[in-house]
């Protein structure tokens, strides 16, 4: 699992450009079909709209571009370029265009997707997604007592604590910094207690 950047909850903007309107969304994505179904979620709140172009970028690689209806290469490219010039995944652009009667032009219409999709993205929260792993530690009172100090020291975060004959915890612990927590511990108990790990998964940090 690899960090990544995306947006953390819908946003939009717009402009007017001679008379037709722009208007950009985002969304986080996490596959086509959530994609598909923003676009179309879109596509039926402005059902009057001449276009709908839209571009998503996920993180397992899949890339798509929509002109729906523009001459080609000048709608979903340019959406998807702002994406990808964002290092942005997961992400889903849509731009709504009301045309306002006069033509753009090529270079007109790539400008204006582009502004559309920049001005979106603007307006969203951008999170970076960390790979943590999900650790439990079953330990004496006794080392219980430094454990909470041990785990923060490394940016962990405590989920849950059982209170026993003996204490487990269970914590998320961003990966990267999972061999050193595992040698303070080992330092920490003299050898004598391990961690056992759980799982892996994203943890959302604000930027």
């Amino acid at each position: 699992m690899e960090p990544y950047l995306t947006i953390k909850a819908d946003a939009q903007d717009e402009f007017e450009v001679k008379r037709s309107r722009f208007i950009g969304y985002a969304r986080p994505v996490q596959t086509p079909e959530d994609a598909a179904a923003f676009v179309a979620e879109i596509r039926a709140r402005h059902w009057d709209a001449r276009h709908n172009c839209s571009a998503y970028v996920l993180r397992s690689g899949q890339q798509h571009s929509s002109d729906d209806g523009e001459p080609q290469g000048t709608a979903g490219q340019p959406i998807r370029t702002v994406i990808l010039g964002r290092d942005l995944k997961d992400c889903c652009v849509v731009v709504t265009r009301y045309f306002g009667g006069t033509l753009l032009g090529t270079g007109g219409l790539v400008r204006a997707y582009t502004q559309a999709a920049t001005l979106a993205l603007d307006a969203a929260e951008l999170i970076r997604m960390e790979p943590s792993t999900l650790c439990r530690i079953t330990c004496d009172y006794t080392l219980y007592g430094r454990l909470p100090a041990l785990i923060a020291a490394s940016d962990g975060s405590v989920e849950h604590t059982d209170f026993a004959d003996r204490v487990t915890v269970e914590f998320l612990m961003p990966t990267p910094l999972l061999p050193a927590f595992e040698q303070r511990l080992s330092d920490a108990s003299s050898g004598q207690c391990g961690l056992e790990r759980l799982g892996e998964r994203y943890v959302e940090k604000h930027i």
